[in-house]
């Protein structure tokens, strides 16, 4: 119901359930309030989360990235106030591949690899490429300040490092198989469809949801994650 965009219908679904008080699928339907940015009732839903699991962090993050898309920057803005003054704190992503010389792991802007300054090379690379196929502002609705602030961080991702060692360091032929503990951020999502295409390498990553199976441009998800 949710990835057909009856979202009244899977509330009403839920709410008559025995699953009324499983956050897990509350969870499915904020996802899906993002996607069709039904942000009023994207609110009322994390409420219903934020009542069940008050401490876990998804809801408030996927509350924020609703209220980003939708341009309300002042309420994502006391979202973040929020979870401080709960002391709700947001799990750090980490993420990881397997290569013949063992797991790699990785965190946002890390630089603790030891070839660090060839992977950031390799990221720059891969980022101009992927620039050069698409004009599109990915950042959607957010302001300037966001964007530029923001969107360097976004480009040193755990995942992206992550690829960039595997395109370093595998054959041609081979898949690149990253791990994340968390859900792929939409940024991440569309970088990895364009890395894809521009280097013409199959990339599979495991998120906190699903795998997604990267080819040619295009993910095995159809962008519903």
């Amino acid at each position: 119901l949710g990835r057909a965009g009856r979202l009244a219908d899977a509330e009403a679904f839920i709410r008559d359930s025995i699953f009324h008080d499983e956050p897990v699928i509350w969870r499915s339907l904020l996802a899906s309030c993002r996607i069709h940015r039904d942000m009023e009732r994207g609110q009322l839903v994390a409420d219903r989360i934020m009542e069940l699991q008050p401490s876990s962090s998804a809801s408030y993050v996927n509350l924020y990235n609703i209220y980003l898309d939708a341009g309300e920057l002042s309420l994502a803005s006391k979202i973040r106030d929020v979870m401080k003054e709960r002391g709700v704190k947001k799990e750090p992503g980490l993420s990881w591949i397997e290569l013949r010389s063992g797991v790699h792991s990785f965190v946002a802007g890390d630089k603790c690899h030891p070839e660090s300054n060839t992977i950031y090379a390799k990221l720059a690379d891969m980022l101009s490429k992927i620039d050069k196929l698409t004009a599109t502002d990915t950042s959607g609705t957010k302001s300037d300040d966001i964007t530029r602030n923001e969107q360097s961080w976004m480009n040193w991702h755990s995942e992206k490092l992550a690829v960039a060692l595997g395109l370093i360091h595998l054959p041609q032929s081979a898949p690149i198989r990253v791990m994340k503990n968390l859900r792929v951020c939409r940024d991440c999502h569309l970088a990895m469809k364009l890395i894809s295409k521009s280097e013409n390498r199959e990339i599979i990553l495991r998120d906190a949801i699903r795998f997604h199976h990267f080819r040619d441009g295009s993910c095995s998800c159809a962008d519903y994650w």
